[in-house]
């Protein structure tokens, strides 16, 4: 039998769907919340089963690529742990990694997508172009890990191989600020290795990325604390325009990074820090679950959460009317 996450008896309802006063769905799952100082402060279902960290892992990829050789700085250094949506300034953020690394576009090795962002979707096709890597939600990621090989006389074709070079260095940065060794290794959707920790330790190693100082005499540290600095100076290149990630982060100035499959982790300027995973693998309540929890022990403020709600996308309509709401239940 296939090793797996938690099960459905070892989650607890995180969110709920309301339409016209009727629950109509539930969304269950498990998080863990740490405060300032490492405790923890709430624990909600397991948090020590392992899960598939999807793109939530990008911070750690960014941090193992940004001390590796490639320095790294602001939009870049944003772009390169980004899910993006494909707008232009994503585009060309992601061409100008490459092109100062001396690598070819062709290069990349995440699939041909076309861009999130509506209108830029649109544009392009209107353009009569397809999809391609660069437009791509990883391709940050990937032109920085191209960057890095580059950098180190790394073979570019292997780059996604996990027993190569870049791939190891990301495990080792990934044991090192998470406390754990993954439990599993699979293939992400973007081709790249994908790892396998408990909601504890995840929060653990995010915890540890944005509460690091670029004052550290650790290079490791002060990369992640250039990678957060980052992330809250240029939340549109981490997500897009209207998009939840981006919100959070303009709006609260917490450091958001959603990943596939119902994973979301999040940690508030004061340090506090929470991973969590919907079992269903919907992402559609995730971003409102982590607020929650961070108002609940305090490191957010509700009426500020309560406003940022009504930008993001929880609504649920009847014809042209919004009849109810996707809420957290935590």
């Amino acid at each position: 039998m296939a090793t797996g996450t938690f099960a459905v008896g070892s989650s607890v309802e995180l969110a709920v769907v309301e339409r016209s006063g009727f629950v109509e769905s539930r969304h269950a799952g498990s998080a863990i919340v740490l405060g300032p100082d490492g405790g923890v402060l709430r624990e909600l279902g397991d948090v020590q089963t392992p899960v598939f960290a999807r793109s939530s892992l990008k911070p750690f990829q960014a941090v193992a690529v940004m001390s590796s050789g490639v320095t790294l700085r602001g939009e870049d250094a944003a772009i390169a742990t980004a899910s993006h949506s494909g707008t232009a300034r994503h585009v060309d953020l992601v061409r100008g990694i490459l092109a100062r690394a001396g690598v070819p576009v062709a290069a990349l090795g995440c699939p041909p997508a076309l861009p999130l962002d509506r209108e830029a979707r649109t544009q392009r096709l209107r353009d009569g172009g397809g999809p391609e890597p660069l437009a791509m939600a990883c391709s940050g990621k990937h032109a920085a890990m191209l960057a890095a090989c580059a950098a180190n006389g790394w073979d570019l074709a292997g780059y996604l191989d996990p027993t190569h070079p870049l791939q190891r260095r990301v495990l080792e940065v990934l044991e090192r600020l998470s406390g754990e060794r993954p439990a599993a290794t699979g293939i992400d959707g973007c081709g790249a290795p994908v790892h396998a920790l408990s909601l504890a330790g995840l929060a653990r190693g995010i915890q540890r990325v944005t509460t690091s100082q670029t004052s550290s005499p650790f290079a490791l540290y002060r990369e992640a604390a250039e990678l957060t600095l980052a992330v809250r100076e240029h939340p549109w290149a981490v997500d897009g325009p209207g998009r939840a990630d981006t919100i959070a982060i303009e709006r609260l100035g917490v450091f958001a990074k959603h990943g596939a499959e119902g994973v979301m982790v999040m940690s508030a300027p004061d340090g506090t820090t929470l991973a969590l995973k919907v079992l269903d693998g919907s992402g559609r309540a995730t971003t409102a679950i982590a607020l929650r929890l961070l108002v609940g022990v305090g490191a957010l403020d509700a009426a500020r959460v309560d406003e940022v709600e009504t930008e993001l996308d929880l609504w649920v309509t009847g014809g042209a009317e919004r009849v109810g709401r996707i809420r957290a239940s935590v």
